[in-house]
């Protein structure tokens, strides 16, 4: 693996797994997040918006 690694630094390794499957190895020195990630919120926010909605369902059950 060391090897096609090393050498997916300066190329396109192509494979070919069987007659049907070919794959491409290639470095990326960066990925660009996805829409999901882009719009992902951080565990602090997601908690402190489901206490608060644990809030309000108490608070329109008390009434």
């Amino acid at each position: 693996m060391k090897k096609y690694l090393d050498i997916a630094k300066s190329e396109d390794v192509v494979i070919q797994r069987g007659k049907t499957e070919t794959f491409i190895l290639s470095m990326q020195k960066h990925l660009t997040p996805d829409e999901d990630l882009a719009r992902a919120i951080s565990m602090e926010d997601l908690l402190s918006g489901v206490k608060e909605d644990i809030r309000e369902i108490y608070r329109t059950n008390k009434q």
